[in-house]
C-alpha cells in the first residue's frame, strides 16, 4: 500500500468537501477560512502526488502533514472550536514551505 497516495487522495476529497462547505454551507471569517484551508490542501495533495513521480517521498510527507495542519485549524475554527487554534496554523505553512524547500534542494543535486 502507498500512504502517500491513499493520504494524498483523503487529502483532496477532504479538501473539496470543506471548500464546497465555505462555498454553499458558511458565511463570514468561517467561509473564508473552509476555503483558505481547501485550497492550500488541495494544492499540496495533488504536490504531494506530483513530487512522487520524482521519488522525492520527504517533501510528499511535509506537503501533506503541512497541509493537513494549516488546513485542519482553520476547519476547526470555522466549525466554532477556539480562535487560538489560529496560533497552531503556521506550524502547518513552515512546513509547507520546507516542503518546497526541499524539493529545490534535491532538484538542485540532480
Amino acid at each position: 500500500m502507498n500512504w502517500i497516495v491513499v493520504l494524498a487522495a483523503l487529502s483532496g476529497a477532504i479538501a473539496v468537501a470543506a471548500g464546497a462547505f465555505g462555498a454553499h454551507g458558511a458565511s463570514g471569517a468561517a467561509a473564508e477560512w473552509l476555503k483558505t484551508g481547501a485550497h492550500y490542501q488541495l494544492l499540496h495533495a495533488v504536490a504531494a502526488l506530483a513530487v512522487l513521480r520524482l521519488e522525492a517521498k520527504g517533501p510528499a510527507w511535509l506537503f501533506l502533514a503541512g497541509g493537513a495542519i494549516f488546513a485542519g485549524t482553520l476547519y476547526l475554527m470555522a466549525l466554532g472550536l477556539p480562535k487560538w487554534l489560529g496560533a497552531i496554523t503556521p506550524i502547518g505553512g513552515a512546513m509547507l514551505i520546507a516542503g518546497w524547500l526541499w524539493l529545490a534542494w534535491i532538484g538542485a543535486r540532480q
